[in-house]
């Protein structure tokens, strides 16, 4: 059999392919985001980061990378979904040593739930506390990280926005053997009620229509400042995504406290309960020298 031949066997078709690792390929950056904590948690706090919780973890993949990332390191993943945890623990879970497997716990529960594990490291990514349509939820959901979070620690969470995140579109692009299509089909104005899907469409014309449905609130930077100080988060920085000289995302982010107006953006949230110790040194070292 020749190669081409081969090759063609092995493209996804929509019977073949699994959704959850369409996802991982085309959404999902653990490596960047283990980068990324360790990046932040280093210069603000000045040790190794060891323990992280990830919240609406899905199938664990950032826990299986960030217990790889060091021999040390101990991941817990919450979601409230027992079938995809159940799909974490057979594909990306099963793929670990037993050493790394030994130091990653999942639990099927709400994320507001409580555990009696603090850790140097919270996560909540891939806008999944969206959710959260009020005020309350999403501050008692911000409450609870804050409980969870070492004296030290670092709460991380993403979001979207510009005028585009409110507009009906389709963006489609090219992953391997298949198209990624993120939908957004819905936009309520009076309540920022957002409604999106992901669509999966392969080489043989065949698609996934709706392999993943959200119906989230679109909230916005000054809104989530304001809910994780009122949640007891005492520093809140915003990491904004750096720009090429075309206007294109270069992959870094940076703290900001004023942006361009882009017509759509990505960035991190950066909270911790009180100023991290570095970050609160250089300061008393400019005041001094002020």
């Amino acid at each position: 059999m020749g190669q081409k031949q081969r090759k063609k066997q092995k493209r996804r078709t929509a019977k073949t392919a699994d959704k959850h690792a369409l996802y991982q390929l085309s959404v999902q950056d653990p490596a960047f985001e283990v980068h990324l904590a360790n990046r932040y948690f280093r210069r603000r706090v000045g040790r190794e980061p060891l323990s992280l919780r990830e919240d609406f973890c899905g199938t664990a993949l950032l826990c299986a990378e960030w217990v790889k990332s060091h021999p040390s390191r101990t991941a817990l993943g919450v979601d409230i979904d027992p079938s995809v945890l159940a799909w974490g623990t057979e594909h990306v879970l099963s793929a670990l040593d037993e050493g790394e497997r030994a130091r990653v716990t999942t639990v099927n529960g709400d994320v507001r739930d409580h555990h009696p594990e603090r850790h140097d490291v919270v996560m909540a990514l891939n806008y999944s506390y969206f959710c959260f349509k009020t005020r309350d939820t999403l501050r008692g959901y911000f409450a609870t990280v804050r409980e969870h979070l070492r004296p030290d620690g670092l709460f991380f969470l993403d979001l979207f926005g510009g005028w585009e995140s409110q507009q009906i579109l389709l963006e489609k692009r090219a992953v391997e053997d298949f198209t990624y299509v993120w939908d957004q089909a819905h936009f309520d104005p009076v309540t920022s009620d957002f409604r999106a899907h992901i669509h999966f469409r392969f080489a043989d014309g065949t698609k996934l229509k709706e392999a993943f449905t959200y119906e989230w609130r679109l909230w916005t930077i000054p809104e989530l400042r304001e809910l994780l100080a009122e949640a007891g988060f005492g520093h809140v920085e915003v990491l904004w995504e750096e720009e090429d000289e075309v206007g294109q995302g270069t992959g870094t982010f940076k703290p900001r406290e004023h942006a361009d107006n882009d017509p759509g953006w990505n960035a991190y949230l950066l909270a911790s309960v009180e100023l991290p110790p570095r970050v609160a040194a250089k300061r008393a070292k400019r005041a001094e020298g002020g």
